[in-house]
């Protein structure tokens, strides 16, 4: 099958209806206390990463960077894989290189820092601070065995264990890993200053529990960990340091890691444990093909996240340190397209976030866990087919929908605000049964720093098929004045969103340059004005029809 009719066959199962006029829309009602904090909601959304590091300096990788750095100036975070694997920067799927390390012929390090400053000169100038992956091993020191190759030569398509090649094995020498690592730090204090340095976090590789990552044992990676750690503080003793990455919780991996770190014995120095600022897991949902649609897997998502706090809480040493999940999505392979995976292009992307990420927030207040952010693994491909469904935010420097809903959570308060909603799934049927019944109509409310009340909503279902419109009645206390009117943005079918305009325009392949700006004013939100209605004390109400998979912002004076 060719290109365009795999494109075509992906805009067919994703031009779903998002709102269905002729049902009945579903009553929803919230209610919001203005005037009563309920807790923090902090800014985790902010954390961004890709496989590929060399985008970042090319043409849409930078347009995107600027986006992103627009979000939350001087506090967003991008984590990439590769910025120590050898090769000429050409960057291609789940691949990157800077040629940082190389030796001479008689074993002397050579080192060349061209590459990556420009990767790390890319975000720094959009406001975006490394979450700095250290890896992978390059080639010249590389332990792998004679005869296997260096780069893999993976494709969308091919078996995912193909990427597994040389980069993957731990070094020969563990003193010239260090010392490349206490190199790079010293220089990058040199070239960015301690004080920016500082900001940064430094972690050791991506999923050392995955064969697909790691082809040593766990304790070989725990002594990978300890040097890298003891090469970065040697230089920087001030520096935020942390890990382990792994996929998933992590299982008895992640025990031994946690085990190791906070009273075994360091490989590097000596002494007992190793400086641990932070701790890091991934989570994954599981999305279906079923009756010729996406049935996403938030339940799986939620568990895997529920699995990883449950960890890093398991020794009393670590449990109050910061978390972060290093990677936060719908499913796995960012870089694999086809019909499962259709989906990211429209609104069922966008609609996940925001519900997957309230949860997440849910869970981390319940389980008492210091979490630090929540990394998006989603950046953009460059000069790839338009929409052709990977996992990104944009698609030939266009933003997709959900790049919107991030905008949306950059204007929330993290104050949370006291709110009844009597249309969202509960967190414990979620995470058991996802949303298979009614749609999940959620919302959050907070008080932004300038006193105002902001309402997330979002309707959400598992299944990626017509649903009725959601009729929603929301109703604040505690308001102070008599606000006229409310500040909407939507993020929908019909607004702030590529992809319906692409497919009204025929799907080109090939936009013309009055076509590409069409498709850019589409990508964008604009605020629309709502009347509210005043009540006596402080009372007031606004409503608001939200379509399946629609997300909305609300915000409404709340002095």
């Amino acid at each position: 099958m060719t290109i365009s009719r795999v494109i075509a066959s992906l805009s067919v199962l994703v031009a779903l209806p998002q709102g269905a006029g002729a049902q009945d829309a579903r009553q929803v009602a919230i209610s919001v206390d203005a005037g009563k904090a309920v807790g923090k909601l902090p800014p985790v959304w902010r954390f961004f990463g890709a496989d590929e590091p060399n985008y970042a300096t090319m043409k849409d990788g930078r347009k995107l960077l600027i986006e992103l750095g627009e979000l939350k100036k001087g506090q967003v975070y991008f984590r990439a894989h590769n910025l120590l694997s050898s090769g000429d920067g050409t960057a291609a799927f789940k691949w990157g290189s800077t040629n940082a390390y190389t030796e001479t012929k008689d074993g002397k390090p050579v080192y060349n820092w061209a590459i990556v400053d420009g990767i790390i000169d890319a975000y720094l100038a959009e406001g975006i601070r490394p979450y700095l992956q250290i890896g992978f091993t390059p080639e010249a020191m590389a332990n792998a065995p004679a005869g296997t190759p260096y780069r893999h030569s993976w494709r969308p398509g091919f078996a995912y264990n193909l990427i597994a090649t040389g980069w993957t094995y731990p070094p020969k020498d563990y003193e010239k890993w260090a010392e490349l690592i206490h190199q790079w730090t010293l220089h990058n204090i040199e070239r960015y200053g301690r004080a920016e340095v500082e900001k940064w976090y430094f972690e050791v590789w991506n999923e050392p529990n995955s064969p697909f990552y790691w082809s040593a044992s766990p304790e070989e990676f725990y002594k990978l960990h300890d040097y890298a750690i003891a090469a970065v503080r040697k230089a920087l003793p001030t520096a935020r340091v942390g890990g382990p990455d792994v996929a998933g919780p992590g299982g008895t991996f992640m025990d031994g890691f946690l085990k190791h770190v906070s009273s075994g014995k360091n490989y590097a120095t000596g002494e007992t444990g190793t400086p641990t600022d932070f701790l890091s897991f991934h989570a994954k949902g599981k999305p279906t093909f079923v009756d010729g649609h996406v049935r996403m897997g938030i339940a799986t998502h939620l568990r895997e996240t529920d699995g990883g706090f449950t960890k890093v809480l398991s020794i009393p040493s670590l449990a109050g340190k910061p978390v972060v999940i290093g990677e936060s999505d719908p499913e796995g392979c960012a870089a694999c397209p086809g019909p499962a995976n259709a989906y990211r292009n429209g609104t069922m992307y966008s609609s996940y976030t925001a519900a997957s990420f309230a949860r997440i927030w849910e869970l981390a207040e319940r389980r008492k866990v210091n979490l630090e952010g929540v990394v998006s693994w989603s950046f953009e491909f460059e000069d790839q087919p338009w929409f052709a469904g990977y996992r990104q935010l944009s698609t030939n420097g266009v933003d997709l929908p959900v790049l919107n809903v991030f905008r949306l959570f950059a204007q929330l308060g993290e104050t949370k605000l006291a709110t009844t909603n009597d249309a969202q799934v509960p967190l414990d049927v979620l995470m058991k049964n996802g949303v298979q019944g009614d749609a999940d109509i959620g919302s959050i409310a907070t008080r932004t720093a300038d006193g105002k009340v902001a309402l997330l909503v979002w309707h959400y279902h598992d299944d990626d098929v017509a649903g009725p419109d959601a009729q929603i009645r929301l109703s604040l206390n505690g308001i102070k004045g008599k606000p006229a009117q409310a500040k909407l943005w939507r993020v929908d079918g019909d607004h702030a969103n590529a992809f319906s305009a692409w497919k009204k325009m025929g799907s080109p392949q090939s936009p013309n340059q009055d076509q590409y700006k069409q498709l850019e004013a589409a990508s964008v939100m604009h605020a629309e004005t709502l009347p509210v209605a005043t009540g006596q004390r402080g009372g007031a109400s606004v409503d608001l029809r939200l379509p399946r998979q629609g997300v909305a912002l609300i915000v409404i004076d709340g002095q």
